[in-house]
């Protein structure tokens, strides 16, 4: 049987700060579209293709003394999503599919420009570049204080030890910053964001984005 299409496509992106839960929102969101009977694509960024889960490892888990300079970060996220868009994200949409992602560019907006306080016109024009005219059609903000945040990032990593994640061990000012600027995004643009309160139970917080999406399909 046919995959239901849409027109188009639909991009679905799930943003906010570490520990928020996306990728368990995004795993209950898959199996409940699949079942619908659409051609779902669950991705993540930085990576999404062999190239980019290669910038995945050097931009979280690069670890020489000399470190990733601010704006070195800023172009290993901006080479990361042309790869993606080109390759994966673009043509599942072309083919009327949905896209599910983990994190896209409202993360550099938001960590490299707000948290980092690199330039945002730079920042635009690379979305352009990277882009085009194609954002989300959704975007789900997933709110959590920082002090939760840090203890889901710690169980975690005590329940699956694996390597030190930079920009997750960056300093409370930091991540304060950051969840600041997904909440002023979120306010900039109420058409295309939601918020969404991540401290809740999986199963509630699965309910009120599925709602959202129901509604933003029609």
């Amino acid at each position: 049987m046919a995959a239901r299409t849409i027109q188009g496509g639909f991009f679905v992106t799930f943003e906010g700060p570490e520990g928020a839960g996306k990728t368990t929102q995004i795993e209950l969101l898959n199996r409940v579209l699949s079942a619908r009977g659409y051609a779902v694509t669950v991705t993540r960024e930085p990576g999404g293709t062999r190239l980019g889960e290669r910038l995945r490892e050097l931009i979280k888990h690069f670890d020489d003394p000399e470190g990733v300079a601010p704006e070195a970060e800023l172009l290993l996220f901006g080479a990361s999503r042309a790869q993606h868009v080109r390759l994966v994200i673009g043509p599942h949409l072309a083919r009327g599919g949905i896209v599910l992602c983990d994190r896209f560019a409202d993360s550099t907006t938001v960590y490299q420009g707000l948290a980092r306080g690199l330039d945002p016109a730079f920042i635009a024009a690379m979305h352009r570049f990277t882009l085009g005219t194609r954002w989300p059609d959704l975007t789900f903000v997933m709110d959590l204080d920082v002090d939760a945040g840090f203890e889901r990032a710690r169980q975690r990593q005590l329940a699956a030890p694996g390597p030190a994640d930079r920009i997750e061990a960056e300093s409370r000012p930091f991540h304060e910053a950051v969840r600041r600027g997904f909440l002023e995004l979120a306010a900039r643009e109420p058409g295309r964001v939601r918020v969404i309160a991540a401290a809740a139970a999986p199963d509630v917080v699965h309910a009120r984005i599925l709602e959202e999406l129901d509604r933003a399909l029609g």
